[in-house]
């Protein structure tokens, strides 16, 4: 899957739907909901760990979006903005409870697909070989630590800004590009030595980051 390059401000389509529901048409938020669950739910299972927080955390976004709207300013994108909330409210609950996070569910959430090179001939030889190797991402973006595994999925998977990152985990910028920069680097280790085994031509440096490499 590759990666979403959103849009960094509000689209129109979605501010129209926030204007009619700030207008007292409440209906309108349902098309707002409709529109992101499935990708917002998605998301924080991959940076939660735990699908039972990701629903939580996405119940509880979407409630504080619709009541917190009128807050909304456009600035950036409704989607980073309803993130921000959902991912604040899943870090709150967490230092509430406690609760031990599961690992990754690869048939719920199918992250792995952005790391792999979509040239032909770099391409496993059978769809078995190829769902092990999506197998071992899942395992390597498992075992980075959260610090670096929740902006390199935002970046990567939802193609936010490093400001957009910033904003959302409230750690500075600066320290938004060390944590990816670090996270890239730390995610292809654990592919080479998950790989080990394979053919040289299919762990070369070109093969891990076709995919991951910086968006222009």
């Amino acid at each position: 899957m590759a990666p979403v390059r959103q849009s960094h401000t509000v689209t129109n389509n979605d501010q129209h739907l926030i204007q009619e529901c700030l207008a007292g048409r409440t209906e309108a938020f349902d098309q707002l909901v409709l529109r992101y669950q499935d990708r917002l739910y998605r998301t924080l299972v991959r940076v939660l760990g735990s699908s039972d927080d990701a629903r939580d955390a996405a119940q509880e976004g979407f409630t504080q979006a619709f009541f917190k709207l009128n807050s909304f300013r456009g600035t950036a994108a409704f989607y980073s903005w309803l993130f921000r909330i959902s991912f604040n409210a899943a870090i709150s609950q967490k230092r509430k409870t406690k609760r031990t996070s599961t690992t990754l569910d690869t048939q719920d959430n199918p992250a792995g697909n952005w790391l792999v090179d979509t040239h032909p001939e770099n391409q496993p030889p059978d769809v078995a070989e190829l769902a092990e190797r999506k197998k071992m991402v899942h395992q390597a973006l498992n075992e980075l630590s959260e610090e670096y595994r929740t902006p390199l999925i935002l970046r990567e998977l939802e193609g936010m800004s490093y400001g957009e990152i910033a904003d959302i985990t409230s750690i500075p910028l600066g320290t938004v590009r060390s944590r990816i920069f670090r996270g890239r680097n730390e995610l292809k280790q654990k592919l080479n030595t998950l790989f080990q085994e394979e053919p040289k031509s299919r762990v070369s440096r070109s093969d891990h980051e076709s995919s991951i490499s910086e968006s222009k």
